[in-house]
């Protein structure tokens, strides 16, 4: 799809009955990013390791030398999934975002089309610091701008609502949205490690 203008889209609050919508949209993201995170925890050598230890393990109370050497890929892959999905706003995600300072936002199309979402949130900790959160674009959309123009319209409600920085953490797989954040003035101030592996970066930006 080619790039849409700022006055293709129409940014507004996310309305009640447009929340089940939203959450496919985000869980279709989640798929892809989950999907290539797991896979990029799983290959890396102090994980095939430890994954191999434990299967040499099993192997000495398990007749099967097959359900050995599955199991213990099984119980990672299960363990990896439950963690990445522990998010409260998820389960009531008009009631989260529409309490104290957070917010959520739908990019719509040709005034019903919804193509993309994102969130904000005061940041746990940090004072005049907002979190970037939920950020996604219907794969149909996606390279069209429509992630550009979300979080430029996040920039200004943050500073808006007098919020001095912005922060979003990013899955080191998501090598579109590493892209996005490093090509509109974020820098790299921390992440998140899984066995000495980065596994998410977090980008800050001063408002």
């Amino acid at each position: 799809m080619p790039t849409l203008e700022p006055e293709q889209l129409a940014i507004r609050e996310m309305r009640e009955e447009e929340a089940p919508m939203v959450l496919e949209l985000l869980k279709d993201g989640f798929k892809d990013t989950e999907n290539r995170l797991i896979l990029y925890v799983l290959t890396r050598p102090l994980a095939l390791l430890l994954m191999a230890v434990v299967s040499s393990g099993l192997r000495f109370f398990l007749n099967s030398f097959v359900v050995a050497l599955v199991l213990p890929v099984l119980l990672t892959v299960v363990a990896l999934k439950l963690l990445l999905w522990r998010s409260p706003d998820l389960k009531h995600l008009y009631t989260y975002y529409s309490a104290g300072q957070r917010g959520l936002w739908v990019a719509v199309y040709d005034e019903d089309d919804v193509c993309g979402c994102v969130a904000l949130e005061p940041h746990n900790g940090e004072p005049r610091t907002a979190e970037l959160k939920r950020l996604a674009v219907n794969r149909w959309y996606r390279r069209s701008g429509v992630g550009r123009h979300l979080l430029h319209f996040l920039e200004k409600r943050a500073r808006a609502q007098g919020f001095r920085f912005l922060v979003a953490h990013v899955s080191v797989v998501t090598k579109a949205a590493i892209g996005l954040f490093e090509s509109s003035g974020y820098s790299v101030s921390g992440g998140r490690q899984w066995l000495g592996y980065t596994v998410q970066q977090e980008f800050r930006k001063d408002l």
